[in-house]
């Protein structure tokens, strides 16, 4: 009945009718995710159908002219941003494994918006002040113990109206315990989220989604 909640058996379940009524995961990504999972340590830090889809239609909305990633992983949410980006946009992306680096260049030299994305390998900590000018998107999704280091570099180089996204900011719930809150990772990712709720910089919104979506807009 309305205005009371469903109780699904498992999420899987949910996950999947949100699959069947979005829009359809493009091939080649879809072969992506399958290679992320077959060839790859910790494939679920790939994004996956329904938040690619969601990273795409966010970047359309915001309609950026230049769009900051940190950590690249195997290249899905950036092919997911190059989608949604329009003309003119450009992608630089951040991935700290420099083995990698053959297998996104392919990647991306593979895409229709193969001149408008910038791989960069190295430390974001170390990369992003070397590089010129501002971005009016960011996706944070590099090393969760570096989430408020990295708020805090972007935001120097983001204009107000600007909208950064963090991702894995309810870190599979451990942020809600504290028996599951004593490791580095969920402390940080729990420091990060008290951080952004008391900026006074940044209107935010933290979304559900897969592992956690905050979604920031800078306004002073």
């Amino acid at each position: 009945m309305s205005g009371q909640n469903v109780n699904f058996a498992d999420n899987m379940e949910l996950d999947d009718y949100i699959a069947a009524h979005i829009d359809a995961e493009p091939p080649e990504l879809h072969a992506l995710y399958r290679r992320t999972h077959l060839r790859h340590l910790y494939p679920r830090m790939c994004s996956g159908h329904m938040q690619g889809r969601l990273l795409k239609m966010l970047t359309a909305m915001i309609n950026p002219s230049r769009i900051l990633e940190l950590g690249t992983f195997t290249g899905y949410s950036a092919l997911c941003f190059a989608e949604g980006m329009p003309q003119g946009c450009t992608l630089d992306t951040v991935e700290i494994d420099d083995e990698m680096e053959p297998e996104l260049s392919a990647l991306f030299a593979a895409s229709p918006r193969a001149a408008d994305i910038r791989l960069h390998i190295g430390d974001a900590l170390e990369v992003v002040p070397s590089l010129p000018g501002q971005w009016d998107m960011v996706f944070i999704d590099a090393n969760k113990r570096l989430y408020r280091q990295y708020l805090d570099m972007v935001l120097e180089r983001v204009p107000v109206g600007s909208f950064i996204l963090a991702d894995n900011t309810l870190w599979d719930g451990h942020i809600l315990d504290a028996e599951t809150c004593r490791d580095a990772q969920s402390r940080a990712i729990a420091d990060f989220n008290d951080y952004v709720a008391a900026h006074p910089a940044l209107e935010k919104v933290i979304l559900p989604v897969r592992d956690g979506l905050t979604i920031m807009r800078r306004v002073r």
